[in-house]
């Protein structure tokens, strides 16, 4: 699996070194052309905070998101999402809705608008994304950039770096390694979602709720799913295995795990016969028009207070940050 190749400094690693340097030089000759004024960065009129990674592959954005938006709602900050919409089949920019279909706006854009109930635009342009935002809610005080680290073109006040457990898996550049961009590297605040953080920065933590939700809403204790012999489980998000123990830790007997890739859209898979099917938030949106009848087992995400506490040091510097 190339995410566990990417963990050490193997053979496969060593033969990609030369094209690793190639896309270093290139990504860092456009990011120099940012920084000297070649390319002209966007500034929206409020200020943005940016959440990204430097490495390849799910490290828990997404819940990061979540949590941002209801820490902002929770302060009374009136705050929107803008993001690329990963894996979508549409093109041009989109309002997310909450009964959008996922293929159009992207799974992860549809689940935090869901979650949080705040207006999210999907673009490949996020300045595009930022500025229709801002046009159908003018009220704005705040916008969050999904996945926008690497998004130089729209200027940011605050950047968030999310790493898990992976750290910066074996310190090389794409295709050797897993860095999309090299670490360390200038950033306001640096966030670990895993259990065993490689470097100094803030702790958050994901854990999986304590019940499961159907399409209609209603909700299964994990408990009562623990005595059923039933149970498959399916992800298609980037790290599955992480969601298959996670169910396991809650004493669910597993009969089958299905991994699928990132963003998989289920348009053409078939359930399996006479079983009940547990997936993840991201995913159910998708699934449910194939099988109805799965259940959504959803992700907690905490962040220690500090985090929020540095965080909203360095928003309350801008002017109409903390506009309600």
């Amino acid at each position: 699996m190339l995410i566990e190749a990417w963990q050490r400094r193997g053979a496969g690693a060593w033969l990609l070194r030369p094209i690793a340097g190639l896309f270093g030089l290139v990504a860092g000759a456009r990011r120099q052309a940012y920084a000297r004024g070649w390319r002209k960065q966007h500034r929206l009129p409020i200020p943005v905070a940016v959440v990204g990674n430097v490495v390849a592959g799910g490290a828990g954005k997404t819940p990061v998101v979540i949590a941002l938006v209801r820490h902002a709602q929770a302060r009374g900050w009136a705050v929107g999402v803008v993001s690329r919409g990963h894996g979508r089949r549409t093109k041009d920019g989109q309002v997310v809705a909450a009964q959008s279909d996922p293929r159009d706006v992207g799974d992860e854009p549809l689940l935090i608008h869901r979650a949080t109930g705040a207006p999210v635009v999907v673009d490949a342009d996020r300045v595009a994304a930022g500025r229709r935002l801002l046009a159908e809610h003018p009220g704005t005080r705040l916008i969050i950039a999904d996945d926008g680290l690497q998004h130089l073109r729209l200027a940011r006040d605050v950047e968030i770096c999310v790493f898990d457990d992976r750290g910066v898996g074996n310190g090389w550049l794409l295709p050797a390694g897993p860095l999309r961009e090299p670490w360390p590297r200038r950033c306001d605040l640096v966030l670990h979602t895993g259990e065993r953080p490689a470097f100094a920065g803030f702790r958050g933590r994901r854990t999986l709720a304590s019940k499961a939700i159907d399409r209609d809403g209603h909700t299964i204790a994990l408990t009562e799913l623990a005595t059923r012999d039933d149970l498959v489980a399916v992800a298609g998000i980037a790290q599955p295995q992480r969601f298959f123990d996670m169910l396991r830790g809650h004493g669910l007997r597993l009969q089958r795990c299905i991994a699928l890739p990132d963003h998989h859209d289920y348009t053409h898979w078939t359930p399996p016969d006479n079983a009940q099917l547990l997936c993840t938030e991201k995913d159910a949106a998708k699934l449910w028009a194939r099988a109805p009848t799965a259940l959504a087992v959803p992700l907690d995400f905490s962040i220690e207070p500090a985090f929020f506490e540095a965080l909203d040091a360095r928003l309350s510097s801008f002017d109409g940050s903390e506009a309600a």
